[in-house]
């Protein structure tokens, strides 16, 4: 596979322990430990989290995170516990974002990210898994489904970024360059605040809220971002032919949820369901309904498998 581009922190080792150690303050909030494996592939080392031994008598689901940030995201204030129980959860940090991965990526309009999911798949001997992305995670995944299709049972799609381009709202740009131009705490705040979370239907504990803006400010500072950004996909969504949930805030203001839902429905052949939850923000992914809705779902499907 061809690198495009490459990412990197500004000072990897000392930076590679900060990330660590604010895993570890993760781990002591959730009063768990994250496994992790480390695969190579053809971007290099992709690094992935595991909350329970894998158990072959269960179907597994591959998370991918948004863009400026970790999927360890998904498990701020415990929300993965509305899942564990019932799917084995590899959470991958894709490359080229903020993480402990490595920072080459392929051209983004074309499919090499795709093949580079199959990879890990592949890597871990999976015959056929479900797959969820936020944001930059929902290309992964529509990446993902049209290299291999065969090998994905259903995507979740949660505020994805491939449906439409960027809004260019003259809020939504504010509050996004807002932080890039000042990265400070007090910055990131207004920004989570504006277009992540919508107080106070859609918020966080204290210490998550402290944990996301601590690893913003540090991502922003630290993290030279070369990475492509995410783009409208258009007529290559309708070549996507497996299932398709599709998660949206009604407070999004990356990727107004109006548009997302018209051009969801002129794309996908095998659309299953338009969620769309009440004063969300962005940030779908640390929203526990969510996590229930997707719950809800794999049981459903495994009903189904049964029969």
């Amino acid at each position: 596979m061809k690198i495009h581009r490459t990412s990197s922190f500004k000072n990897p080792v000392q930076d590679h322990l900060w990330f660590r150690n604010w895993v570890e303050r993760l781990e002591m909030a959730n009063g768990r430990k994250y496994g992790e494996k480390v695969i190579h592939t053809s971007l290099g080392k992709t690094q992935i989290w595991t909350l329970k031994d894998f158990d072959p008598k269960k179907e597994t689901l591959l998370v991918f995170p948004g863009a400026r940030t970790t999927v360890l995201f998904w498990d701020l204030d415990k929300n993965l516990n509305a899942l564990v129980d019932h799917v084995n959860i590899f959470l991958v940090e894709t490359n080229g974002l903020p993480n402990l991965s490595d920072g080459n990526t392929p051209d983004i309009k074309g499919n090499g990210y795709g093949s580079w999911a199959k990879e890990i798949v592949d890597n871990l001997e999976l015959d056929k898994v479900f797959v969820a992305g936020a944001s930059f995670g929902g290309l992964i995944c529509m990446k993902m489904a049209l290299v291999c299709p065969e090998r994905i049972h259903t995507v979740f799609l949660l505020n994805p970024g491939c449906l439409q381009p960027f809004s260019l709202r003259f809020k939504n740009l504010y509050y996004n360059l807002l932080p890039i131009f000042s990265p400070t705490e007090k910055n990131v705040r207004k920004f989570l605040y504006q277009a992540i979370l919508c107080y106070p239907h859609h918020s966080l504990s204290k210490e998550a809220e402290q944990l996301l803006v601590d690893y913003e400010v540090f991502a922003i500072r630290n993290y030279k971002d070369n990475t492509q950004k995410p783009y409208d996909m258009g007529m290559e969504l309708t070549g996507v032919t497996v299932p398709v949930y599709l998660l949206l805030g009604d407070k999004d203001l990356l990727f107004p949820y109006q548009k997302s839902a018209k051009n969801a429905v002129d794309s996908f052949s095998k659309l299953q369901e338009i969620k769309v939850f009440e004063n969300v923000g962005h940030g779908i992914e640390t929203f526990l309904p969510t996590f229930l809705y997707i719950r809800d779902t794999l049981i459903k499907s495994n009903k189904n498998n049964d029969q």
